[in-house]
């Protein structure tokens, strides 16, 4: 008789990150983040762990069709932008209410799974590589077209959103006490006030969705369903062979991927109260969420939040750090005082992520795991039967 699993196993579906190091960089960053008003103060801070949280929901969606399922698309982004023009429409439209972001993404979020269930239907009969193009095709047309629509959506200015009061940044609510975790480090005075007002209400909306949103798909990639999955990637014959109607299955990991994102979408356009093609639209984005993707590690969800947290990190504080780096010595040597300057982040950028792909070919979770050893990686997920 087995011993009945334990709360946090069946939070995590039985899916455990199968590694010390990386189960406590896990907890790191959810500690981090579920506490970041309170410890990180200053509005970088606040952008950077709001990204991380929407970034991480985007990301993981994107890894249940690449990771899990073996489908290459660029059409994810597009779904993120549908989220967050959703919203902002709404919120144009009919008024600063909870009722408004409600019809906004309700009607976001249905027509993200009709595009998905009419792009799976056309394409994902074919090879792999048609079905790309195709997603690729239809993001830059859906791109340009709500570019042109400005009587809608603004153009390329864009739109700017009124939020409720509860989680608008105008209303400040009671001050508590913070600890500046970073400042104490440097020797500065630890102590500042935090006005637990509307952006920490709506941060602490980010998180939770977050959180829920990720123990959601942990749950479909370790059902019956996320199996199958798992078996079409392996051998796709043998598992149509053994009855499944594969395009079935593809075309509703598809159809729950892009309602995933587009609710991070949703929440990006809330976060950020303001929504542009370039910010949400643009094939960047999509280059973000394969790097989030394939950094972190492919086909393990977890990977979705070092991916996400390394991206964010890296992107709010590098340039900030060869400034720093700059004023030093350093700046004085000839060709690295030149790469060196604040304006040069992203070919650092670039470098930092060529290393972590080196070095951690299977992404940063996946080469955990096999530091791990192989004993523990061929272990069954407890709950799980073996033939």
């Amino acid at each position: 008789m087995s011993p009945s699993p334990s709360l946090l196993s069946r939070c995590l579906s039985a899916d455990p990150p199968r590694s010390r190091p990386l189960a406590a960089l896990l907890l790191l960053i959810a500690a981090a983040l579920g506490f970041a008003p309170f410890l990180f103060p200053g509005t970088i801070a606040y952008r950077t762990c709001s990204d991380i949280c929407v970034f991480l929901i985007l990301a993981a969606s994107y890894d249940m069709l690449l990771g899990y399922a073996s489908i290459v698309s660029f059409a994810h982004g597009m779904f993120f932008g549908i989220g967050a023009y959703g919203v902002a429409i709404a919120l144009q439209r009919l008024g600063t209410g909870w009722g408004a972001i409600a019809t906004g993404l309700g009607a976001a979020v249905a027509f993200s799974i009709v595009l998905a269930l009419l792009i799976s239907v056309l394409s994902l009969r074919v090879k792999n590589l048609f079905f790309a193009m195709v997603t690729l095709a239809v993001a830059s047309a859906f791109s340009i077209t709500v570019s042109k629509m400005y009587s809608i959506t603004g153009g390329e200015d864009g739109l700017t959103l009124n939020l409720p009061r509860a989680i608008s940044p105008v209303w400040n609510g009671p001050r508590l006490r913070g600890f500046d975790i970073i400042g104490w480090l440097g020797g500065h005075a630890p102590g500042f006030h935090v006005h637990f007002g509307g952006a920490t209400v709506l941060y602490y909306i980010l998180y939770a969705s977050a959180l829920l949103l990720f123990l959601l798909m942990l749950r479909i990639v370790n059902s019956p369903f996320g199996l199958v999955l798992k078996a079409m990637r392996e051998n796709a014959f043998r598992a149509e062979a053994l009855g499944y109607r594969t395009v079935r299955y593809l075309g509703a990991d598809n159809c729950i991927a892009a309602t995933i994102a587009c609710i991070s979408g949703a929440l990006y356009a809330l976060s950020l109260q303001y929504v542009s093609v370039g910010q949400t639209l643009s094939f960047d984005v999509m280059i973000d969420i394969l790097l989030m993707t394939v950094i972190g590690g492919m086909g393990t969800l977890y990977g979705a939040v070092i991916g996400s947290a390394l991206l964010a990190v890296a992107s709010s504080y590098l340039q900030n750090l060869l400034g720093v780096a700059h004023a030093t010595w350093l700046g004085r040597v000839p060709v690295l005082g030149a790469l060196l300057g604040g304006e040069r982040w992203p070919f650092w950028l670039g470098l930092l992520f060529v290393l972590s792909v080196y070095f951690f070919p299977r992404g940063i979770v996946g080469q955990l795991r096999a530091w791990a050893g192989p004993r523990r990686l061929s272990e069954p997920a407890a709950g799980t039967a073996t033939p």
